[in-house]
This record gives structure tokens, sequence and C-alpha cells, in this order.
């Protein structure tokens, strides 16, 4: 049975050297996977419901709480291990231009010998959407067509894609993926997220 590192770039592994110290134990210990959260911004006082607890809030109520980038994260901790995957757990996707995360993530994939895992939902916090300039009642639309765009510029000899969102012809996006493409895990509790993941 494989297991992972839960919750990896929160808390007190903010610190560059626990951040370190943990994926390095998780990786000597035989963990699989060491994955990380996102919340661009978590404007004070959200009234949007978070989904996972019964009043609605985040763990621990507060609003103000450290919380690196993951993609940044992780890429800090991949220079100092060698084979435990990195992975988001989740990117809220339709919050991120495609391209660009494409680039990021089949980079990062690159440098680290293939050990990235791409875990993507679409959000929940209406707020932060709204701080981001991201359209919210869209995101399930978006997260389906950038999930598409991605592969297409990480297996495509020349991609081009059109889309109600994303548009590209012949758009060289090089390095491309170590390992071909990367995996996506779809998170989410919805009907869509269940599709989405089918």
């Amino acid at each position: 049975m494989k297991f992972g590192l839960r919750y990896c770039n929160t808390g007190r592994y903010v610190d560059p050297d626990k951040a370190i110290e943990l994926v390095q134990a998780g990786e000597e210990a035989g963990f699989e996977s060491a994955w990380t959260v996102e919340h661009t911004v978590v404007p004070a006082g959200y009234k949007s419901a978070y989904p996972y607890s019964a009043d609605g809030k985040m763990a621990g109520g507060i609003d103000d709480f450290p919380l690196p980038d993951p993609i940044v994260w992780m890429a800090f901790v991949a220079a100092a291990t060698s084979t435990i995957k990195l992975a988001t757990g989740i990117l809220i996707l339709p919050q991120h231009n495609p391209v660009i995360t494409a680039k990021q993530i089949a980079t990062l994939d690159h440098l680290s010998g293939g050990r990235v895992l791409l875990g993507i939902g679409v959000g929940w916090l209406e707020e932060e959407f709204r701080a981001l300039g991201v359209e919210f009642a869209d995101r399930g639309a978006r997260t389906d067509e950038y999930v598409a765009a991605m592969r297409c510029l990480w297996t495509e000899e020349a991609p081009s894609f059109h889309g109600d969102f994303v548009q590209f012809e012949r758009a060289y996006c090089r390095p491309q993926p170590a390992q071909g493409s990367v995996p996506i895990i779809v998170g989410g509790h919805a009907r869509a997220a269940e599709r989405r993941a089918g």
C-alpha cells in the first residue's frame, strides 16, 4: 500500500528548513508522495460555505494562515529530494492560466525526473475568485477545457487548441513532461467532479 504525506505546505512546514526535513524524512521512510494545498487568497469574513465541515468554515477558523504557493513549494523541496512524488491536492485549476500552468508543471516534472502528480479541483470560495478577477459560475467548464489544453501542450509536437476560454496555434511549450504527460487526479464532492474524474 502506498502512503502520502498530506498538507505539506501548511503549519510548521511553511518554514523552509522544516519543509525539507519533512519531505526528506518521508522519502527515507518510503512515502510515495507529498501533497500540497492551495488558496491564493482567503478574503476575511468569507461567506462561501466550506463543503468539508459542518460549520462551513475551514479548519482552525482563521482566515490569515500562511499558505505558500504549491508549485513554488514543490519546486523548492524537489531540489532536496530524489524519489518522492510531489503533488497538488488540490490546485484550483480555473483560477490559473492553463498555458502558464502547463509550462510550470511540465518544467517541474522535467526537472524533478517525472515526479509530479497534478491534483485539481474547481474551488468553492467564491470571494477568492472575485479577488482574482475570475468568473465563479463557469469554473467547471473552464476546468474541463483547461485540462484538455494542458494535455495538448504536454503531448503534441506542435500543439494547437481552439476552445471557449483557451486558444493557441502551433504553440511550442518546452520542455515537455519527463513522464510524457502528467497524471491528473480530480478532487471534489459533486456529481460533476465524479464525471470529470471518470
